[in-house]
């Protein structure tokens, strides 16, 4: 390994300073080393990551960087201003993966890594600007099209990238580009500069107070909150270029953070700019900003937020809809939103020390982002619908329901591996008064509290089994709290200390235990993870009279492959009928399915049109043995029809 990347302390994308006003602290160090994430993060490790500068090379991502620094000739490939993002979305994954030291090493992922910091430093200008497109398509209309251009958006992509490496390995190369960077955007851009705006795809808000919690520029933070503030203010209506763009609602500049009542728009941009918010607040401590933040997610999770935590119901414009608007079949979902979310949701559980956020993150991480990589780690969803129906048609384009290789806009795939690397992460927090637990891994996590090391080894057959088996494996004598997070889904929970039962404190989604340990003392949490049916709200019109089988944090779906005889448009479920769970170690690398039963077959009264005001399911119609498997397993063994909601008998 080349020296200038030996590896460092990980410490995580989100890195709150002392003086921050957040009431945990990302500064529990987590290794997974087995069990379902460990398998996932192995394949992320050793085929997603891996093939990624390939694909960069053959989608013409280098090349255009390599048109910028002079040192290629031919034309730009690709129609598209953020493609760069691509890169520095990769190098971030690579970067985080260099964390790991079981897998750091993979696939010469030092090198690559410096061949691209060597790429971006030839590319980026003596000012400090990096973006190929503006430099080699249109050098001289730098940030004149803000709503579109990316600019600012692909610079917060550098930056954390830049971050991410130097948190993972103390390299200042790329820091030292993302830096120049950002001055230059802090001498552009702002009260008293040359330009007021904002960017049409929020990113670089959450990036630059990353920057400034990694660097300790006080003025970082002070760009990112005008960024923030900005947005809802009009300043992206002037010279729009596309006569049927979007209104301001799009790119979050209809309404000013502060006084959104919901989320709107564009899923991504709205939250990433949320959490560039949440990043801004956390080091601000401004309650009317924090406050805004804590309302949009509530209002975001109560009426906006798929059953799988995807986000995102219209195709059109990539668009969050209306209230309650969830349909199944047309719902977009992108992949990049459910990283968002994540993101999001875990800056809001470090501000404000919530179980509920860390809630969504489980139920995202498992359904919502999962599903858009395939199980070999080489095959992509860009959306994630929750319904394919029986005659479905492949269009070709990203916005398929089929597995693709690569995209024509691959912001999913790089997004996916940077999360999977960087995953250890969002699994556990300190305070002042101890350690809190939010996602449940086999391994190990160690951590200070009060002045004290504390050291925890983990064994979970999650999400197969409930069982959470906590082993001390250094403490002092002074006491100190363990929180562990009881989902919202657990019907029942039990803990027990060295085999005997216990009461903790149940507290806001947190089941708390205090007292002085000792090092090989047992904590064993027992959750409840048999199969369930789950109702919508009866405002959700689109799954009104259906249910969705789900098991622990698992969504479950029925795929076309698993029923032969007839397509899934027309499955019912009988309710009444029991759900059955096995073990099935030989399907999609080792799955639990869930069996029911109901109904096969179209109303006995049906005949041409496809209406009836009297029509009655058939009582003769052929009983269905239904057998589902886990949703972010699907789509990785044929292509047919899907469907998470089912209509009940």
């Amino acid at each position: 390994m080349p020296s200038s990347l030996s590896r460092n302390h990980d410490r995580g994308p989100v890195r709150p300073t002392p003086q921050a006003s957040a009431l945990l602290r990302p500064e529990a160090m987590t290794r997974i080393t087995g069990g379902f994430w460990a398998e996932r993060r192995r394949v992320n490790a050793r085929a997603s990551i891996p093939q990624g500068p390939a694909l960069l090379e053959s989608a013409g991502n280098l090349h255009n960087l390599a048109l910028a620094a002079g040192t290629t000739t031919g034309e730009y490939r690709g129609d598209l201003p953020f493609l760069d993002s691509d890169v520095t979305k990769w190098l971030e994954a690579a970067a985080w993966q260099l964390g790991d030291p079981a897998e750091a090493d993979a696939e010469g992922l030092p090198d690559r890594i410096e061949e691209l910091t060597a790429l971006l430093a030839a590319a980026q200008e003596d000012s400090g600007y990096l973006n190929s497109w503006f430099q080699v398509i249109r050098p001289k209309e730098r940030f004149e099209d803000l709503r579109w251009g990316h600019e600012l958006y692909c610079a917060g992509h550098l930056i954390q990238a830049a971050v991410a490496l130097h948190r993972t390995t103390g390299a200042r190369g790329l820091l030292d580009i993302a830096v120049r960077f950002a001055d230059h955007i802090d001498d552009t851009f702002g009260p008293g500069r040359p330009l007021d705006g904002i960017c049409g795809h929020a990113e670089i808000e959450t990036a630059l107070v990353e920057l400034y919690r990694e660097t300790g520029e006080r003025r970082y933070l002070d760009l990112a909150g005008y960024f923030v503030d900005r947005h809802g203010h009009g300043l992206l209506n002037v010279g729009e270029r596309h006569a049927s763009a979007p209104g301001p609602a799009y790119c979050q500049d209809r309404v000013p953070v502060r006084e959104a009542r919901n989320v709107e728009g564009h899923a991504v941009r709205q939250l990433y700019l949320l959490a560039g918010a949440t990043d801004v607040a956390t080091e601000t401590g401004e309650p009317e900003l924090r406050e805004a933040v804590v309302r949009l997610w509530d209002a975001m999770t109560a009426t906006k937020t798929h059953l799988t935590g995807g986000l995102g119901a219209r195709h059109e414009w990539e668009d969050f809809g209306d209230p309650y608007e969830l349909p199944t079949d047309r719902t977009y979902c992108e992949t990049c939103a459910a990283v968002a979310s994540v993101q999001w949701s875990w800056r809001m559980a470090l501000m404000t020390g919530r179980a509920r956020y860390s809630d969504l993150v489980e139920r995202t991480l498992y359904n919502g982002f999962l599903a858009g990589v395939s199980l070999d780690g080489e095959r992509w969803l860009y959306v994630n619908p929750l319904q394919v129906r029986d005659g479905y048609t492949d269009e070709g384009t990203d916005q398929t329901s089929r597995r693709t290789r690569w995209f024509r806009c691959a912001c999913c795939p790089p997004n996916v591996m940077r999360l999977l690397a960087s995953l250890p992460a969002y699994c556990a927090s300190t305070d002042g008064s101890g350690l809190q637990i939010h996602q449940y891994v086999t391994g190990s996590l160690s951590a200070q509290v009060g002045g004290e090391d504390i050291g925890v080894d983990l064994v979970t057959g999650y999400p197969v089994d409930g069982r959470i088996e906590l082993t001390l494996t250094c403490t002092s004598g002074t006491p100190w709290t363990l929180s562990v997070r009881l989902p919202h889904w657990s019907r029942t929970c039990s803990v027990t200390v060295d085999g005997e039962p216990v009461a903790p404190d149940i507290e806001g989604g947190w089941a708390r235990l205090r007292r002085s340990w000792s090092p090989g003392q047992r904590i064993v949490l027992e959750l409840d993870v048999e199969a369930r049916l789950t109702r919508a709200d009866p405002r959700v019109d689109a799954v009104r009279g259906s249910v969705a089988i789900e098991r622990g944090p698992l969504v479950y779906c029925l795929e076309q492959t698993d029923h032969p005889g007839g397509g899934l448009d027309d499955v019912t479920l009988d309710a009444t009928r029991p759900l059955r769970s096995t073990v099935r170690p030989d399907l999609l690398g080792g799955v639990v399915t869930v069996e029911g039963a109901g109904p096969r077959g179209p109303p006995a009264a049906r005949s041409w049109w496809p209406y009836s005001s009297h029509g009655t399911p058939d009582p003769a119609a052929p009983e269905l043995n239904l057998t589902a498997v886990p949703y972010y397993a699907w789509a990785n063994r044929e292509d047919g029809a899907m469907r998470v909601w089912i209509p009940l008998r």
